[in-house]
């Protein structure tokens, strides 16, 4: 039997990706911190090297799906950043270098928000500049992880924004449709006229799969639909769904200083490679939300 490690197994993106791997007949190691009840858990903080290698080393795992790290720009401690998506990641490649055997194939997840501010559609040769501790933790990760490049089978993917049932409310497409759901009259909002390349979770694991099951490697890849969408049309969407308008309210504390007024991609190198891109409508997706 195949054998799959992924890290933030019981996160937003790592529960899908956990079943779609099981799907295909892997058995799948999930790791992080925690003790779910399961034999094939490993449990770890991987912001502990001496942890993460006493956990990983006895592994022989086919190939890792590395989605552990903190993804929520909001964040009050900025070190907490570099300390889990930069070192946690160096940790994992440190420790899989020591396991029974290299993996065929691993894919880490490094985030779209690298690119910074740009109006133009993003490729992966467009030079990164990033706005916040997010951003700049992410793109300093994809710079130590390229130095494995010539010592293991890695690809680095960049998804865009994307969403779907189940995403923590905490992020702005499950608070507007919880809302909706709640019945409620008014939302507070940040910037609605902010545009954002969308795609719906599923989708964006059949990109790691994809990924995972082809040659590539020592490559960066954009997962993205390549259609900017504005919260607002969101919103509205949500008021034809729903039945009715709910009234927005601005709040100042959740307008981020530098945020990215547009960010949309381009997927040609991830068709080229895979033959496969995200295309559900956005409107599907908030639509299997909201009745989920």
């Amino acid at each position: 039997m195949r054998t799959a490690l992924v890290t933030g197994a019981t996160g937003f993106t790592g529960k899908y990706m956990v079943n779609a791997l099981a799907r295909l007949g892997y058995r799948v190691f999930g790791i992080g911190v925690g003790s779910p009840s399961t034999e094939d858990w490993v449990t770890c903080d991987l912001t502990h090297k001496a942890d993460a290698k006493h956990a990983i080393r006895g592994i022989a795992t086919d190939v890792v799906v590395h989605l552990a790290g903190l993804a929520f720009v909001a964040e009050n401690n900025p070190e907490d950043f570099y300390r889990v998506n930069l070192l946690g990641t160096l940790n994992l490649l440190e420790a899989l270098a020591e396991c029974k055997r290299t993996p065929r194939k691993v894919v880490i997840a490094s985030s779209a928000n690298i690119y910074g501010s740009s109006a133009v559609e993003l490729t992966e040769d467009t030079c990164p500049a990033p706005t916040n501790h997010y951003a700049a933790s992410k793109c300093a990760m994809e710079l130590m992880a390229k130095l494995w490049f010539d010592r293991m089978p890695i690809v680095i993917t960049r998804p865009f924004n994307y969403t779907g049932p189940g995403q923590d409310e905490k992020f702005v497409i499950p608070k507007i449709v919880a809302h909706y759901r709640r019945r409620e009259r008014s939302i507070k909002l940040g910037n609605t006229s902010v545009q954002r390349d969308f795609s719906d979770v599923e989708e964006v694991v059949e990109a790691y799969l994809r990924l995972l099951e082809s040659d590539v490697r020592s490559e960066v890849v954009n997962i993205c639909s390549g259609k900017a969408v504005s919260i607002a049309s969101i919103l509205g969407e949500m008021n034809t769904i729903a039945g009715y308008k709910m009234q927005v309210e601005a709040d100042p504390a959740l307008f981020r200083e530098n945020d990215i007024k547009v960010l949309v991609g381009s997927n040609r190198k991830l068709f080229d490679l895979t033959g496969f891109v995200p295309s559900r409508p956005i409107q599907e997706t908030v639509r299997r939300m909201y009745f989920a």
